[in-house]
């Protein structure tokens, strides 16, 4: 049932000023949204300020709120905790889902039992097992369990031993598939060894698991138990082939979990790259939705407060891209994890790697769900995280102004997807309401006609507007967008001279490196926009120049100057014709192309006087 409007006031106005987790209702009672706050009386309240101070999102979510309810806990790092398991359990709307959030495989290892197996489960519970996980490549997870089977002899029976035991071994010992611990073939000690290489193999610690498997393989033969010496002597040839393909990602060695993030619009990508020993091992990842008006920070950390402090097997290192608010907090609810942001050296470079597997996996969803034609290129990943934007611009255009010292003023519009040019979305203007040279008011005339069409033709808008010049160009375009209701587009001008980006309501420049891709991509738009409208303004030229020329001609009109323009170019291909290729043109006869040649001839700067 939910609480009138009186109610809710009263509630508002005796929160108490403690951490705790709050979850706003709608009439119904479902959740709508569930929140952590250091302060509840605060934090609260803000939902409750003037409309015009809200995100869109959180109005919507105003909108159908209809009640509140409050949970008090000790610490802001307990509301963390508490925040996440709720927001598991409601899967509210408004709050930053995991999406597909199935229940994904573990590889468990019942450890607390004397004779410990090993099975798939999809269920963690806390009951002394060590569990390896979870496996969202399923097909890593069944790599992961043949090699335990194929070299490891564990026991595949689900006899309760040694309460429970067999009068014979069964077909796995006859095959040499298990050791028969269950008729006392196999002691105890020499099981839990066995199990103890399984866990560190499991655990990514390859390395150690050969140097035991050798030492036994060595024991054997010293007994002159060569049959033994054989199968353990064929297991290390196995775990020799496994390391092969490692790749070492860290040469100073280590464990490390490493984030990756990927970001475009409402969706976001997370990719974990589980390196143990210097070497990487696996890679997992989640995809999240409901990320709109959400910051990066609060998106990686509703990520990470709801993963990691279930997770079974953690490395005492998180290497996360960039920094969030609630690192602090989220250190506290998950002890011995330490998080670092690496700016530099080896371990950035591995987290740039995991950023790359998150960009790719993001436009693998993309495809998937036909939202995009074809694959964005890291340049365009990295130009929307060096320019701050929510979406990756996989459209950009990006608009230039001609002339020829104030005269034959043209623009030009190019456009790109996904880093690469699209032709077919050029775009040429003649300025027809600008007098002179003002490159100001003609970047005006040209965006507002630009996507004022567009519009009306109910075309896709681009995600990123360039502008070739600098700050008044810039302030001229996003004028002209604001004029027609697109003052939100990302607009962003890059100036010659020092390659300077300018933004939206920042006074400072951003430089980019000039090794950077991101900058190698706007310069790519700004030179061919150039090169496009450079093309066009001197087609201009050229054809006033013919039309001036044959002006003075008597007998030569439209149709005919349009005629000689198209066959020849210039007035220099007209005077180089002969008198039978103009004669061939339509409107002519073979005396009027004499009489045309002749006159050009005479009007010749270079023509001789009698």
């Amino acid at each position: 049932m939910s609480a009138s409007p009186d109610v809710l006031a009263q509630k508002l106005a005796h929160l108490p000023e403690s951490p705790g987790v709050y979850l706003w209702k709608d009439t119904g009672g479902t959740v709508l949204y569930v929140g952590k706050a250091k302060r509840l009386r605060s934090r609260v309240r803000s939902y409750v300020a003037s409309e015009s101070q809200l995100l869109p999102k959180t109005r919507s979510l105003m909108a159908l709120a209809a009640d509140v309810e409050t949970i008090v806990v000790p610490t802001e790092a307990q509301a963390l905790i508490l925040e996440a398991n709720l927001i598991k359990e409601h899967r509210p709307r408004y709050n930053i889902l995991l999406r597909d959030d199935k229940s994904y495989p573990y590889i468990k290892v019942t450890v607390e039992e004397p004779f410990p197996r090993v099975w798939v489960t999809r269920r963690v519970l806390d009951d002394g097992a060590r569990y390896f996980g979870p496996y969202t490549d399923v097909g890593a997870m069944r790599h992961s369990l043949n090699v335990v089977k194929r070299i490891f002899t564990v026991r595949s029976c689900n006899w309760d031993m040694p309460r429970e035991m067999p009068e014979r071994a069964c077909l796995d010992y006859h095959i040499g598939r298990c050791q028969a611990p269950c008729i006392g073939a196999q002691s105890q000690a020499s099981y839990r060894a066995m199990i103890d290489e399984v866990v560190l193999f499991l655990d990514g610690r390859t390395a150690e698991v050969r140097r035991r498997v050798r030492a036994r393989m060595d024991e054997a033969s010293a007994r002159l138990d060569y049959e033994r010496a054989a199968a353990l002597r064929d297991a290390m040839a196995h775990l020799d082939k496994l390391e092969e393909p490692t790749v070492i990602v860290t040469p100073e060695g280590g464990d490390r979990d490493v984030v990756g993030y990927a970001r475009d619009g409402d969706d976001a990508c997370i990719a974990i790259l589980r390196v143990r020993g210097g070497k990487l091992l696996a890679r997992e990842h989640r995809l999240l939705e409901h990320a709109e008006g959400e910051s990066d920070g609060d998106v990686l950390a509703a990520y990470l407060a709801r993963t990691w402090p279930v997770a079974t097997e953690r490395a005492a290192e998180l290497l996360v891209p960039f920094d969030f608010d609630d690192r602090p907090l989220f250190e506290e609810s998950v002890p011995g994890v330490r998080v670092l942001v690496p700016q530099r050296g080896p371990k950035r470079e591995v987290v740039q790697l995991a950023e790359q597997n998150a960009r790719h996996l993001l436009e693998e969803f993309k495809l998937a769900a036909f939202e995009a034609d074809e694959r964005a290129a890291d340049p365009v990943y990295e130009l929307q995280r060096e320019l701050g934007l929510r979406k990756v611009p996989r459209a950009l255009v990006c608009f230039d102004i001609s002339h020829a010292q104030g005269t034959d003023t043209v623009a030009s519009c190019v456009w790109f997807e996904n880093g690469r040019p699209r032709r077919a979305e050029y775009r040429k203007f003649r300025i027809k309401t600008v007098e002179g040279i003002d490159d100001f008011a003609s970047m005006g005339e040209v965006v507002t006609r630009y996507f004022t069409r567009r519009r009306e033709e109910e075309k896709p808008l681009p995600d990123l507007v360039v502008i070739d010049g600098g700050k008044g160009q810039l302030g001229a375009a996003h004028a002209a967008l604001a004029a027609i209701g697109l003052g939100d587009l990302p607009t962003i001008s890059l100036a010659k001279r020092d390659e300077e980006i300018f933004t939206i309501g920042r006074s400072e420049s951003l430089r980019l490196t000039r090794r950077s891709p991101a900058l190698r991509l706007l310069q790519q738009a700004r030179d061919e926009a150039h090169r496009f409208a450079i093309t066009f303004q001197r087609a201009r030229r050229t054809a006033r120049t013919v039309t001036s020329e044959l002006l003075k001609i008597p007998g030569i009109g439209p149709s005919k100057r349009r005629a000689l323009l198209a066959a020849f170019g210039s007035i220099e291909g007209v005077r180089a014709a002969t008198p039978e290729q103009v004669a061939e043109l339509p409107g002519f006869s073979a005396k009027g192309a004499a009489r045309l040649l002749a006159a050009l001839a005479a009007m010749s700067p270079t023509a001789q006087s009698p």
